[in-house]
């Protein structure tokens, strides 16, 4: 049997022609079922960068279609890769890479794409990628990536909105980071992949993505150790050294968290499938303390109960094992029907309320001062016409339209569709009156 391989194409973007389409919600249904968690945007990402290191064919299985996904070939292929996709999985071949520009048309669409830095010095030693720029919900600042790199043994410069880095050779060495950035631990551990000697990262990233990454570039010849500790050790190796490997992305912690947030929202009873607990156990800990029966069954399926409104708490988000940034926006969108007054204080972005105006819009008693919030709970919230600021905030305009009493039309769903594969459809198969038009 042939399976048909399609190519993966640029999405579209607002003011390609396409009509903009919205969602709309009959809300006040519980919900109840099952669901199933796709891949890790955040970690697959990552992954098909690193797939620049090798010259051979690797195979990435549980990739969700996202827009994301899409941009993230399109910046492959710009570059000489192969990519195609067949029944969620993405074939890249980076044998045929000669590119060394990420241009800015394609980094400003998708500011993760900024991690091709790492990957094509480690193999080219030279690179020239557009800076991420700032975005809505604030900067991503590279200071870190371009330390590590010069410590390693690369010229560095920034000039006219683009990093420039070149080196003769990648010596390794020992980095601090002042913080733990996911992105200057991926960019610095996938150009330390063909350095010589050791390199070491203190004070890394401990996300789950992160380690998954590292165990993707060990499936491929790498050797890297430590990820998911403060402290990640990577051996240099030969190009040679590297092969092709066929690898599952994690789950999405970030889908899964959005499911269990919306049993919260709606009451009811909602089993997630294809989960690890273990990555989100900050989340269950708070769902539990505002008065949700949240139940693991080993190994990857985690049931939330809901019945009366949420109890009121505080929240502090802050680099992985505590509260994920990701999850601040739809976590509100509980808390502004919670039983009392709740505050969340945002500490990773500096422009992460955006989804404030918008649940005000639906009855929401909301006040923010500085990196602070607090939500001072009502019973219901009403059904409005709502636009979505960005990613994660389309997620809590969802979850609020679904938990809200009349219709709500979210707009902006260009956001929604960069992180998110078919939540309509999995939110019907959960019962809720949703639809996309």
């Amino acid at each position: 049997m042939t399976t048909q391989v399609t190519r993966l194409d640029p999405p579209k973007r607002p003011g390609d022609g396409e009509p903009e389409q919205k969602i709309i919600i009959q809300g006040g249904r519980e919900l109840n079922g099952s669901v199933y968690v796709g891949g890790a945007k955040n970690a697959v990402l990552k992954i098909m960068a690193a797939a620049i290191l090798t010259k051979e064919t690797c195979v990435l299985r549980n990739v969700p279609n996202l827009t994301d996904v899409s941009m993230m070939a399109a910046v492959i292929r710009h570059l000489g890769g192969k990519v195609t996709v067949a029944d969620g999985e993405v074939i890249i071949n980076a044998r045929d890479v000669s590119e060394i520009e990420a241009p800015y048309e394609l980094v400003s669409q998708l500011r993760a794409s900024f991690v091709v830095l790492g990957p094509l010095v480690s193999r080219f030693r030279q690179a020239k990628v557009s800076l991420p720029g700032g975005c809505a919900i604030g900067e991503r600042r590279i200071d870190l990536h371009e330390r590590g790199l010069k410590l390693m043994g690369c010229d560095v410069k920034i000039e006219h909105g683009y990093v420039y880095a070149q080196a003769d050779r990648l010596v390794g060495t020992r980095v601090y980071l002042d913080r733990p950035s996911n992105g200057a631990t991926e960019n610095i551990m996938m150009a330390a992949v063909l350095a010589e000697g050791q390199t070491v990262i203190e004070n890394a990233a401990q996300d789950p993505e992160i380690v998954n990454l590292a165990d993707f570039i060990n499936a491929i010849g790498g050797k890297i150790s430590g990820a998911g500790t403060y402290q990640i050790t990577i051996d240099g190796v030969g190009i040679d050294e590297l092969h092709g490997a066929t690898f599952d992305v994690i789950p999405d912690r970030l889908e899964a968290g959005t499911f269990m947030l919306a049993a919260m929202c709606t009451g009811g009873e909602v089993v997630i499938e294809k989960v690890n607990p273990h990555h989100i156990y900050s989340l269950i800990s708070k769902m539990q303390e505002m008065g949700a029966e949240v139940s693991i069954y080993a190994p990857d399926t985690i049931k939330v109960k809901m019945h009366g409104r949420p109890k009121p708490t505080e929240i502090t988000t802050l680099p992985y094992p505590a509260f994920p940034t990701d999850l601040q926006s739809p976590i509100m969108a509980a808390l502004a029907h919670a039983d009392g007054t709740s505050i969340v204080s945002e500490t990773i972005y500096e422009n992460r309320f955006m989804q404030v105006g918008e649940l005000r819009r639906m009855g929401a008693d909301i006040s923010v001062k500085g990196n602070s919030a607090v939500i001072k709970g009502v019973p219901n919230l009403m059904g409005a016409e709502v636009k979505s600021p960005d990613l994660r905030a389309s997620a809590a305009l969802i979850l609020a339209g679904l938990g809200a009493q009349g219709i709500t039309e979210v707009s902006g769903l260009h956001h929604l569709d960069r992180g998110y594969e078919k939540l309509e459809e999995k939110f019907r198969g959960l019962g809720a009156n949703i639809h996309r038009r």
